[in-house]
């Protein structure tokens, strides 16, 4: 798979950033939430990185939704 394609994909699927604002919820906040810094928070939610599972599930208690509805795209 070519990186852009790759990257296409990541960002169809990662909907931190999305929920984020769905929740009224800042990037910051769910960094002091799940322990991590406002950096890794701001790399997720711009696709620069991808969390751990567990990290994963943390986020999705924080903003209260099935880890699924993070990993699934509302887009077409």
């Amino acid at each position: 798979m070519e990186l852009g394609v790759f990257l296409n994909y990541m960002d169809r699927i990662n909907r931190i950033k999305e929920l984020l604002v769905i929740k009224g919820m800042t990037q910051k906040e769910l960094a002091e939430r799940t322990g991590k810094t406002p950096n890794t928070i701001a790399l997720i939610c711009n696709n620069k990185s991808q969390p751990h599972l567990k990290d994963l599930k943390i986020m999705a208690e924080i903003l209260d939704v099935d880890i699924r509805d993070m990993l699934v795209s509302t887009k077409g």
